[in-house]
């Protein structure tokens, strides 16, 4: 009798660790222009198919010899994504705060869509790439948002 608890204490545990393990990764990442005049373009992407990481890594063999210049650039690049339209910061007199209200509404749907197919949202990070002077014109704003899924 002893020996049947432990076994089915052993598969209740082993059950439980699975479950915990076995979870799904999603990115989204949301790129707002800031470049003035609506030149930029804004968008939320979201890739739609997977990809094995092993078909695009190479093995260095002394620290410095490396085949990575066999694997074309293109060969990377996924076929299928979604793109959802997002307005820029900057209008042609300055920052619109309108735009910044619109591409948020459009954000919190996307997350509020995400959550409800079962997708947690376990972290986010942000950067801005811009050359901050006063004649820069370009530059984007990236957030990339991190699901998990039991």
């Amino acid at each position: 009798m002893k020996t049947m608890k432990s076994v089915i204490t052993a598969v209740i545990m082993l059950s439980v660790l699975t479950q915990v393990n076995a979870q799904q990764m999603k990115v989204v990442t949301v790129v707002e222009s800031i470049v003035p005049m609506g030149i930029g373009r804004s968008r939320i992407i979201e890739h739609q198919q997977n990809v094995n990481t092993s078909d695009f890594t190479t093995a260095r063999t002394n620290g410095k010899k490396s085949v990575q210049k066999e694997i074309k650039r293109s060969d990377v690049k996924i076929e299928k994504l979604t793109e959802t339209k997002l307005l820029n910061f900057y209008s042609g007199v300055g920052i619109n705060f309108q735009n910044i209200a619109s591409n948020d509404a459009l954000i919190t749907a996307k997350v509020n869509e995400m959550l409800s197919e079962g997708w947690q949202l376990t972290f986010v990070t942000s950067g801005v790439e811009s050359v901050g002077s006063a004649s820069d014109n370009h530059g984007i704003y990236i957030t990339r948002l991190f699901f998990t899924k039991p």
